[in-house]
């Protein structure tokens, strides 16, 4: 599977748009690292679990697209985009999106 955020492929040819595909997932974090990252907001710097936490939720997300998109049969998926949006307080949705698409 072919995974870009271009409307294009270089050196291949569209021949037909299956339609929107999308991936999502909704993740949080234990109360404990809750608790570590609101102590690290005071003397500041990075939010390590944080990361590690969307970093895991945009593979899952996207993995999610990804079967999505082989369930319709494409060989690619174009234009691809993520967008994220805060639930509640420590937990994080991230979608993943794009237009699953046939090849030559």
């Amino acid at each position: 599977m072919k995974l870009v955020n271009i409307d294009y492929l270089p050196g291949y040819e569209i021949v037909e748009a299956l339609g929107i595909v999308k991936g999502q997932t909704v993740q949080s974090k234990n109360i404990g690292k809750d608790i570590g990252a609101g102590f690290k907001t005071i003397v500041g710097g990075e939010l390590a679990s944080y990361t590690d936490m969307l970093k895991e939720a945009r593979q899952i997300a996207t993995k999610r697209m990804v079967d999505e998109a082989e369930s319709l049969g494409a060989d690619a998926i174009i234009n691809i985009r993520y967008g994220s949006s805060s639930v509640m307080s420590g937990a994080a949705e991230i979608i993943a999106y794009g237009t699953a698409v046939k090849i030559k």
